[in-house]
């Protein structure tokens, strides 16, 4: 059903991928998802990804003052406290983040600059970069003209890269700092997940600004474009929701391998949220930022 707006949508649609090293020393490795709505190097993504940008610099830039710091500790008796003492300072712990970097898979030759524009209410972000020759998306999203098509029981799909299988980064020991590397898999795949329209969602004296759909947005995917057969966009993935059935059992048994067990369930049903198209499109005409409708 959706062979060939997955097909179409892909084009345009890009992951972002994220590594993180903790205070510990564990690099984890992350994706978003984000889509361009034009030639013109301008994407949208969900507000808590530009977020994630935005705040990579700050966490570099506080373990260069934290480094500083470590390297005037006089190696003394004192030393482990005096230890203890900077990483209260810095409130660092294993789990802490202490750098951060991110990586605009297959987008353009070049960047140097981002720009990010958050919306003041919405789970949305507009991404504008700058600094390039060359695009390496072909296409651009082509929003749903007349939302009033958007029902109850519409099929629709959204697409992102919820599992991260890139292993391309380090931790270069002789700089501390982690980097990419030509070596490992570079890339991780795309996936898509469809569902039906089951309600929408409303702020008070705004109007309808969410879309539920009956399946998971999966993490990964957030910032990912929901649309139909087609290939017309009608939202944009952001966050899932998780629904108690109230279906709980409580020592429950079951034979399980050949033996009685007891056991206890509390199901949810997890339901993907996705921003409205009219909204964005509203957010989009605010920064005077082109687009394409049709019908």
């Amino acid at each position: 059903m959706f062979e060939n707006s997955i097909e179409e949508v892909s084009r345009f649609t890009r992951p972002m991928h994220t590594i993180i090293r903790s205070y510990g020393g564990i690099i984890s490795p992350g994706s978003a998802t984000f889509f361009f709505v034009n030639d013109e190097g301008v994407a949208i993504t969900c507000k808590h990804v530009a977020q994630a940008i935005l705040n990579a610099d700050n966490i570099n830039k506080n373990y260069q003052h934290f480094k500083q710091d470590f390297e005037k500790l006089p190696k003394d008796g004192k030393y482990k406290i005096s230890l203890k003492g900077l990483e209260t300072k810095y409130h660092y712990n294993p789990g802490t983040s202490v750098q951060m970097k991110h990586n605009f898979m297959n987008c353009f030759d070049s960047i140097n600059e981002v720009v990010c524009h958050i919306h003041p209410t919405l789970d949305l972000a507009i991404l504008v970069f700058k600094g390039f020759n060359a695009i390496h998306y072909a296409s651009h999203a082509k929003f749903l003209g007349n939302s009033r098509h958007i029902r109850q029981g519409n099929m629709l799909c959204r697409l992102g890269f919820p599992f991260p299988e890139f292993s391309n980064f380090q931790h270069n020991t002789t700089t501390d700092d982690i980097e990419w590397t030509t070596g490992g898999i570079q890339n991780s795949p795309i996936f898509p997940i469809d569902g039906i329209v089951t309600r929408f969602v409303a702020d008070q004296g705004v109007g309808v600004t969410g879309i539920e759909m009956s399946t998971p947005g999966l993490r990964g995917q957030s910032g990912g474009p929901l649309f139909d057969k087609e290939g017309r966009i009608y939202g944009m993935q952001f966050a899932t929701r998780h629904l108690h059935l109230g279906f709980d059992m409580k020592d429950h048994e079951i034979v399980m391998d050949g033996k009685k067990a007891s056991i206890a369930n509390h199901p949810f049903l997890h339901v993907g949220i996705c921003v409205h198209l009219d909204p964005i499109k509203d957010f989009l005409r605010q920064h005077n930022i082109n687009f394409t409708e049709v019908d």
